[in-house]
């Protein structure tokens, strides 16, 4: 399924990496323009949006991500088109996602879960996920990764939140997560 230039928002996550400097853990609160969506970083983060083709339609994808020590992190939300399947999107977001990673896939059931947060949508396509992926030079990452979604107002709000470090990052990743709220 091409519903998404998924090499767009590699390139856009890489810059913001590449970009971004802080000091290890400074959590701060951090919002989306024309959204209730918070999310917490532990760092200073770069913004930016780009129109991407989404679910089949061009939308405003806005894209928060810093370095903090060796990880990257990175938080990215969409409005889903009028009529979207936002199940159907999701699952397409996260394998172009692994897929861009290098992950070998399946991933068995330890490496995914159901990813279900109070005030996000109970979707079948709402995972979490940790593997081993490759970054652009061919070393090993670890990756922690999620994808929900949220109601606001008539619309549905799609959010994917990732971590990628060559150690792990789990504690990083637990509190990137949980700290996402509608």
């Amino acid at each position: 399924m091409r519903t998404f230039s998924w090499a767009l928002v590699a390139s856009l996550t890489t810059a913001l990496f590449l970009s971004a400097c802080s000091p290890d853990q400074n959590w701060r609160d951090v919002g989306f323009e024309g959204s209730t969506l918070k999310v917490q970083l532990p760092c200073k983060p770069d913004r930016t949006t780009r129109s991407v083709p989404l679910g089949g339609v061009p939308v405003d994808m806005q894209v928060v991500g810093c370095e903090s020590g060796q990880a990257m992190v990175a938080v990215m939300t969409a409005p889903l088109h009028a009529g979207g399947d936002a199940n159907a999107v999701l699952a397409g977001w996260r394998q172009a996602t692994l897929t861009h990673a290098g992950v070998k896939q399946p991933l068995t059931a330890d490496q995914q879960q159901v990813w279900h947060r109070p005030g996000f949508l109970p979707l079948t396509s709402a995972t979490r996920i940790q593997a081993t992926g490759q970054g652009a030079q061919g070393q090993a990452l670890s990756m922690y990764a999620v994808w929900g979604a949220v109601a606001e107002g008539e619309r549905v709000r799609l959010v994917h939140a990732v971590v990628y470090d060559r150690r792990d990052a789990a504690d990083l990743a637990g509190t990137l997560f949980d700290g996402i709220r509608p």
